[in-house]
């Protein structure tokens, strides 16, 4: 029973494991498709999609079948619960692709925009950031974890800047507005990219450390002031 049950939670990784392969490549073509400005390559990742989508439900079965014919305890459970979050996080990451790769097909209607090479690196530190997350899951590896969480300030002041340099592409050519709302769709899914695999990376805390530090800051905020208000 103990090897079988051993051999289960190895597939549940595996399959983990698949999904993230797949999510990243997704979110990958779809940003190399705004750069190369490719129809084909969006239509690839569109086409994909359902991919994605059956492979979350898949996962999630096996989760709750393990859940409720093994029940297990400890560690082996916030390995399943942790499975289960990070598991809404990549689906909601390949429907951010889809999203970004209708963008793209939308942004080829019109003239190019200037051009923004600081997007791209804002998609590679946001892809990395996901990569690394997933890396840190199947390591069981706390500490890069933690690192992908610091990572995500520098996708935040990135896509604050590039916004501000949007809008005044804006009212220097008026020509560009239909098209850049649309780059303005897509830095924000490549700031959500980075809030997503942060979330990964802190159930990854939770996982080996059985520490939840979502909301962390904010969480002891709020006790600190209800314990003040109840010694008052």
């Amino acid at each position: 029973m103990e090897r079988k049950f051993e051999e289960e939670l190895e597939e549940i990784k595996q399959s983990l494991l698949s999904l993230g392969s797949k999510v990243e490549r997704n979110f990958g073509d779809a940003i190399s498709s705004l750069i190369d400005r490719d129809p084909v390559l969006a239509g690839d990742v569109l086409a994909r999609d359902p991919l994605v989508d059956l492979a979350e439900v898949q996962l999630d079965e096996h989760c709750l079948y393990v859940l409720v014919r093994r029940q297990p305890v400890a560690r082996d459970l916030r390995f399943i619960a942790s499975t289960l979050k990070v598991v809404k996080d990549l689906e909601r990451v390949g429907d951010m692709a889809s999203d970004i790769a209708e963008h793209v097909l939308a942004l080829l209607r019109y003239p190019p925009v200037r051009d923004f090479p600081e997007i791209a690196e804002m998609g590679r530190l946001a892809q990395q950031m996901l990569k690394r997350a997933l890396d840190a899951f199947v390591k069981h590896d706390p500490q890069l974890a933690r690192e992908v969480i610091a990572d995500d300030d520098k996708v935040d002041e990135m896509h604050s800047r590039i916004w501000d340099s949007l809008v005044a592409v804006m009212s220097e050519e008026l020509s560009s507005i239909p098209a850049v709302p649309h780059l303005f769709a897509i830095i924000k899914y490549l700031e959500r990219l980075g809030d997503h695999s942060s979330n990964v990376a802190e159930m990854v805390v939770f996982m080996v450390e059985g520490t939840d530090i979502r909301h962390s800051v904010k969480i002891r905020a709020i006790r600190e002031r209800l314990a003040a208000e109840s010694e008052s």
